[in-house]
């Protein structure tokens, strides 16, 4: 008798995972749902092959809260490589590999400090941006010749780490679409050096870290105001159409009704009340 692999049972959980360096993340999500043996299952914000570190998966309904969660600022740790080109920035698709020149650790300091507001960049081309519609990354290891377009960053933060030639480390704190590898060259660039990452770890995504994969509340995480419901609960645990006099706050914005066992995400636009999400269970 075959053994099942996944329970029927839904299950609503919310946790953060530490995905290895060399594995993709589509690839590591089918592993973590092995281990909970539940199918329905979702991530936020692709990691490369190359990086690891902290991704945030979440089972059953709280996979439709993704658009909801405060994700940033997302903080990196990076190591620079010193004398080493690669197609990809990074050790994935290295081409060269030469002696660098011992540089001055406070120059690296400053140069770090600097790296930071809107920064212009251009993407590498292997990355998960769209080229007509195909992933970049496909089309630079198809061999195809395309340029990318230059895009802007916002650097919250930058914090030196360490300099033990030839390697560089440096924790970047940044918005939604960054690229740390572009933001590696342009320091390389404004130390007039060659280097490509040899490490890239994601700390944490906003509030979410890895903590040995607990269980997490997704109402700590939810960007969302609370708004009171003087109405009856068992009128949304129906679905039924609910109207604004019941509602404390009454101007357009997205709102949370919470119960002791489940969550509704309303919205209200012009006086008129819509469910985004009805009955989330806690």
């Amino acid at each position: 008798m075959q053994k099942r692999l996944y329970n029927k049972e839904p299950l609503n959980k919310l946790l953060v995972v530490k995905k290895p360096i060399f594995t993709s993340s589509n690839s590591y999500l089918n592993k973590i749902k092995r281990k909970y043996k539940n199918k329905k299952a979702g991530f936020s914000g692709t990691l490369d092959p190359f990086a690891c570190g902290c991704l945030v998966v979440a089972f059953g309904q709280y996979s439709k809260l993704f658009n909801y969660f405060s994700k940033t600022p997302k903080t990196y740790k990076a190591v620079i490589w010193l004398g080493v080109q690669s197609d990809s920035f990074d050790i994935e698709n290295v081409t060269s590999i030469n002696e660098s020149k011992i540089i001055h650790k406070k120059r690296i300091i400053e140069e770090i400090e600097k790296l930071k507001g809107e920064i212009e960049y251009t993407p590498p081309k292997f990355s998960a941006k769209k080229i007509d519609g195909k992933r970049a990354y496909a089309l630079a290891r198809e061999g195809v010749d395309f340029e990318m377009k230059k895009s802007t960053m916002n650097i919250r933060d930058t914090k030196f780490l360490n300099y033990n030639h030839p390697f560089i480390t440096f924790e970047a704190s940044v918005s939604e679409g960054s690229y740390i590898r572009s933001l590696a060259q342009i320091l390389c660039e404004r130390l007039d050096l060659i280097g490509t990452l040899s490490y890239l770890e994601r700390i944490n995504e906003g509030k979410f870290f890895f903590e040995n994969e607990k269980d997490l509340n997704p109402l700590d995480y939810l960007d969302i105001p609370v708004n009171k419901y003087s109405g009856t609960k068992e009128w949304l645990y129906d679905g039924k159409r609910i109207s604004i006099d019941y509602l404390e706050i009454k101007d357009n914005g997205k709102y949370l009704i919470v119960f002791d066992d489940f969550f509704s995400i309303i919205e209200i636009i012009e006086n008129n009340v819509s469910y985004l999400l009805n009955k989330v269970t806690i």
